[in-house]
């Protein structure tokens, strides 16, 4: 594990924009796991950067999303497949067609996770996935309690997760109650892990997942077994973190401006 601590999220989407490129360069048809939320916002927009200079080549990238809502209209701003077209595909003039999202419309969403999984083995499995972390410690929608063997499938989200996730609905009945979600295993079999975390409030969790015990009850834990695992955090972010702890971790810090 190699745990990046940056002065603020500007420099912290910078630095883990230009990994995922130093990352992929080389793969053929790179398959990039990309997730939603505030978190990944400033590493999109310096990707976006780096596709416009030329330095990030799109035109062979396929994105497969971490998870997508259950039961939203196709046409939904807060549907996540939208969500990632605005935020993702469209800055960096990726075809919508290379971005592949559970269909959370499906009358079937057992079936649709089935299918968003052999799908994501049939591209040959994630070459490196995005991350960010939940206040409770989940990754995905891998609420606490989830199966570390779990595979992706439709999950219940937890209230503290629709609460957190409301101020992006008009109020929170609006919040669906359930989602599809890669499991921890197939996040696991990704070939590398980036995890971003920004924000006091993700402090007590960033702690947790990277230096307390492998656990279901703080899902993100299991990434201390991923054998290629880089985190970018701010400072706030870090602000928990006993670096004594980490004597067997490298940890980066890197303030300039």
């Amino acid at each position: 594990m190699i745990i990046h601590i940056l002065p603020g999220a500007e420099r912290l989407g910078a630095l883990a924009a230009r990994h995922i490129e130093v990352a992929l360069l080389g793969v053929r048809r790179p398959v990039l796991g990309v997730a939603t939320g505030s978190s990944p916002e400033p590493v999109y927009a310096a990707l976006a950067d780096r596709a416009s200079a030329g330095t990030f080549r799109v035109d062979s990238l396929r994105a497969f999303a971490l998870d997508e809502y259950v039961g939203l209209p196709d046409d939904h701003a807060e549907r996540y497949r939208n969500v990632l077209l605005r935020a993702f595909a469209d800055p960096l003039g990726i075809d919508d067609r290379s971005v592949h999202v559970p269909d959370g419309g499906d009358a079937d969403p057992s079936a649709a996770a089935e299918a968003y999984e052999r799908a994501i083995h049939l591209a040959g499995g994630i070459d490196l996935q995005l991350l960010g972390i939940g206040r409770n410690g989940h990754i995905g929608f891998n609420e606490p309690g989830s199966d570390f063997r779990s595979l992706t499938r439709v999950v219940e989200l937890a209230d503290s997760t629709r609460v957190a996730n409301a101020r992006f609905f008009a109020d929170r009945d609006e919040v669906p109650r359930h989602s599809i979600s890669q499991g921890l295993a197939t996040i696991m079999r990704a070939r590398a892990a980036l995890l971003i975390a920004t924000g006091a409030a993700k402090a007590e969790a960033v702690r947790a997942a990277l230096t307390g015990p492998v656990t279901t009850d703080l899902p993100a834990s299991v990434l201390q077994r991923h054998p290629a695992l880089s985190v970018y955090l701010d400072g706030e972010a870090a602000s928990a973190l006993d670096l004594h702890l980490l004597e067997s971790i490298a940890v980066v810090h890197d303030w300039r401006a």
